[in-house]
């Protein structure tokens, strides 16, 4: 069991990567979140490369989340998060050929499970077929899944409660995460991690940026009542 889920601060709104992110890290860098990312589109190569380079620097745990569907897609996110000497890759549908890159180059797995498209990503599917999904890229080598429960058109928290219960690996439960009863279900649940990020920028959890992150950790701690 986790002492508390993980929150992994994403730079990024509507599912691409804010234009002051840097300059959002810079001012939030010494608080309680210890994992940071963002996604693929929203900043040139460069500036993704830096970024990522400083958020090591600061000894955080670095992520991007690709949101692609076809093979080349997903490869060319997978590449970039080598490019970025990025820590995990999330997203992208599961392809043996990103499965085999993301091994080969050191990068933790973490796809999709389910029927994802669009952008903002919807997810459709039963929670049986997504369990079913999950075991076969896990036996694969995947290191875990990423889960976009709180975009799912069913039942989140049913959902939620079904593949935690089934799935043996480190599960993020990714977007949407936007207010206290759904921090609750998360609290209750236990996955490996969660992100958030639009909701930051919404003020959701009111106050500053590093607020807001503080606020969030501290609301998961085991001695937060």
């Amino acid at each position: 069991m986790n002492e508390r889920p993980e929150l992994i601060v994403m730079l990024t709104h509507h599912d691409h990567t804010v234009a002051n992110a840097c300059e959002i890290f810079e001012q939030c860098k010494d608080s309680r979140a210890t994992f940071w990312g963002f996604k693929e589109e929203g900043l040139p190569a460069e500036q993704m490369q830096g970024l990522f380079a400083y958020m090591k620097r600061c000894g955080k745990t670095t992520v991007l989340e690709v949101v692609a569907y076809d093979e080349p897609a997903c490869l060319a996110g997978a590449k970039t998060a080598a490019n970025c000497n990025c820590d995990i890759l999330m997203g992208t549908l599961f392809y043996d050929s990103v499965n085999d890159f993301c091994r080969k180059n050191g990068i933790k797995y973490m796809p999709f499970v389910g029927k994802v498209s669009g952008r903002p990503s919807i997810l459709e599917g039963t929670p049986e077929e997504m369990v079913a999904q999950a075991k076969e890229y896990l036996a694969k080598g995947a290191f875990g899944i990423d889960l976009l429960a709180y975009r799912y058109t069913g039942d989140a928290d049913d959902l939620i409660r079904q593949f935690l219960a089934q799935v043996d690996a480190p599960v993020c439960i990714a977007g949407s995460i936007d207010c206290y009863p759904r921090l609750d279900a998360i609290r209750a649940a236990n996955p490996w991690a969660f992100t958030i990020g639009g909701a930051f920028f919404e003020d959701r959890f009111h106050g500053s940026f590093a607020q807001q992150i503080n606020r969030v950790c501290e609301y998961l701690s085991p001695l937060s009542v």
